[in-house]
């Protein structure tokens, strides 16, 4: 089988970013620029697409950052790649904004285990573990929303004092202490440069998803808020 041809666009988080990938060439735009999701995405999308040589309609399935995340963030994705999917009636494949994360740890740094949280104020993180199988970080349980202090009991982990993880994201940025003593006995070493997730690194992921069969049809794809959207929408300005 040929290396399926994939787009990736991701916006759950203050990064935004598209990349594409068909096994050959590997093709990648990003940035942090908060609020302006909506208006760098498409023309990121455009400018991939065109340097790869390649029409919306040769591609195999699209990737979404599916969150947790933003929820503002992570519709304005959602809406784009649904839009592009509904248009040339390609299937689409959601990744977890955590287990991208934890990918790119894998990625820049190699670990095998990872714990990922972003922060998704209000006093609290979304968080989960992933574990590096034959190069792809897997999921270990579903991601969660809980208080820094309370992510042990919340992620069910019985943890043993030999054990090691990476700890990433904007989590960890925010609740350092706080996080790398409630997972205590476990050592956590902190990775300062993996702060938000990235569609390049939801390509390897989705790869997987796709050959798989695990892709859907845009009418059948959903979100994963994690958080009650009522909730978030109390809090003034957040999105």
């Amino acid at each position: 089988m040929n290396e399926p041809k994939l787009l990736a666009i991701d916006s759950a988080t203050e990064f935004c970013s598209v990349a594409y990938s068909d096994g050959q060439q590997l093709i990648i735009r990003g940035e942090e620029a908060p609020r302006r999701h909506a208006d760098l995405l498409l023309p990121y999308v455009e400018a991939v697409l065109a340097e790869a040589q390649v029409a919306l309609a040769d591609l195999d399935a699209i990737v979404i950052g599916r969150g947790p995340g933003s929820f503002t963030g992570v519709r304005i994705a959602a809406g784009i790649a649904q839009g592009l999917a509904f248009s040339q009636n390609l299937p689409l494949v959601g990744i977890s904004s955590l287990q991208a994360m934890a990918q790119q740890a894998w990625r820049l740094h190699g670990v095998t285990r990872v714990i990922a949280a972003i922060d998704a104020r209000m006093g609290e993180v979304y968080a989960g573990t992933c574990r590096q199988v034959d190069g792809l970080m897997i999921q270990e349980q579903a991601d969660v929303v809980c208080g820094p202090l309370s992510i042990l009991s919340t992620l069910q982990l019985s943890l043993k004092g030999n054990e090691t993880f990476a700890g990433v994201g904007t989590g960890f940025e925010t609740y350092t202490s706080e996080l790398i003593n409630a997972l205590q006995p476990a050592q956590v070493k902190h990775l300062d440069d993996v702060r938000f997730p990235h569609a390049q690194d939801m390509l390897a992921l989705g790869r997987a998803k796709f050959l798989a069969g695990e892709a859907l049809k845009a009418t059948e794809f959903d979100l994963d808020y994690v958080r009650n959207e009522v909730t978030w929408q109390k809090l003034p300005g957040r999105g």
